[in-house]
């Protein structure tokens, strides 16, 4: 009988904590956004869909487009354009009018790791794209016309240079999977990843969603990038 008893009471604390009486996680990260202060990346993520993956069929490279071609007409490819941006220190091929970096050094955002670049050496930095290719082809952008794949994966608001290795770490992954080792950088991370869906009217997952409202939670005045 007190067996029966015990097992009764159990069953109606654990009912009253299930039907309110603690908050979940998915109840808190709703509140977070909620309560964000305008303007903010937290508050943005509001305007964000939320909508499972489409397939991944029919992905491929190609399907955005020349690699580093040079959509914005200067001259030089958009990989060299990141490395002029991203990297200081940096040197030029004679006789490239300028566009050709050979040298510099990169304070990489993903680990921390104060890298020199050589051109003899080019995998060691590589060009990430924020909202990886094959997720955005998931998200939205099969629907897209060539010219607009082309333009997104040379728009250097999706683009960063950044350490090889943790490049190759990241893959294809979203926020709910991947995010960078160095925690200082994760707030402006998952800002440009929202400023990037924002621009091209992607959407988000719900679990990606959640991941970046908890890493902006610990931020929340963090605006987004240009």
């Amino acid at each position: 009988m007190v067996s029966i008893v015990l097992l009764l009471i159990t069953g109606v604390v654990g009912a009253v904590l299930l039907a309110g009486g603690g908050s979940s996680p998915l109840a808190d990260t709703t509140q977070a956004i909620a309560r964000a202060p305008t303007g903010s990346a937290l508050a943005s993520i509001r305007e964000v869909a939320v909508r499972g993956r489409a397939p991944k069929a029919g992905y491929s490279r190609a399907q955005f487009g020349e690699a580093w071609a040079d959509v914005d007409h200067n001259g030089c490819d958009t990989r060299d354009d990141v490395l002029r941006r991203d990297l200081t220190s940096i040197q030029v091929r004679a006789a490239t009018r300028g566009c050709v970096v050979v040298a510099g050094i990169l304070a990489d955002p993903y680990t921390g790791k104060r890298i020199q670049f050589s051109k003899s050496a080019a995998a060691q930095v590589q060009i990430d794209h924020v909202v990886a290719l094959s997720d955005a082809w998931q998200t939205g952008a099969q629907g897209w016309s060539d010219a607009t794949r082309l333009q997104f994966a040379n728009d250097p608001l999706e683009l960063l240079a950044v350490d090889g290795t943790a490049n190759q770490d990241k893959g294809d992954a979203d926020a709910a999977s991947w995010l960078p080792s160095q925690k200082s950088f994760r707030c402006a991370y998952v800002s440009r990843q929202v400023a990037v869906k924002l621009r091209y009217h992607l959407w988000v997952t719900a679990a990606e969603r959640d991941a970046i409202a908890r890493v902006l939670q610990k931020c929340p005045a963090e605006q987004l990038p240009g």
